[in-house]
């Protein structure tokens, strides 16, 4: 018990780490909301290596925590958001067994943008906001496969770790 709240705790360190190198990364890509997503590495990560509760749990306190150090209360509800749809729809694929770690993440990468795009309709309380669909979906894909592919690398060597 005492090693898994090491672990995590170590997880969170690197996640929150993860999301300020991420808030000192100058890429704009014309679209509100688009980021590589380096902090999920670490959730994909945790969620191979432990289980879906737990990996709710690293994603929620990293986003919490990480939104009321570099961001702000919308942006915690957007990152929320994006992160509950985006581990459900990556633990259910995960489950099923039918997909890759890439895979999974780009799944996830995708459900995040939709995810802060259904809380974005519903802040401006419009839906015209959905414009930003394709980008999104794009962004969401290729972010993810970046990330899914750093994730299995990484799973590959931390295979005969256990914690």
């Amino acid at each position: 018990m005492k090693n898994r709240a090491a672990y995590f705790g170590v997880f969170t360190a690197l996640a929150l780490i993860f999301s300020y190198v991420e808030s000192l990364i100058p890429i704009h890509f014309g679209v509100p909301g688009i980021k590589l997503g380096l902090a999920n590495l670490l959730i994909v990560i945790f969620l191979y290596k432990r289980n879906a509760k737990e990996a709710l749990l690293l994603s929620i306190v990293r986003i919490v925590l990480a939104g009321f150090m570099f961001a702000n209360l919308f942006s915690i509800l957007y990152s929320l958001a994006g992160g509950i749809l985006s581990l459900a729809v990556m633990a259910f694929l995960k489950k099923r067994g039918t997909f890759s770690v890439i895979g999974v993440s780009i799944a996830g990468g995708v459900c995040h943008n939709l995810g802060q795009l259904l809380v974005a309709m519903l802040a401006v309380e419009t839906y015209q906001v959905g414009y930003y669909l394709p980008v999104l979906l794009i962004a969401g894909i290729v972010t993810g496969m970046l990330i899914g592919i750093v994730a299995a690398e990484v799973l590959k060597r931390l295979k005969n770790i256990t914690f």
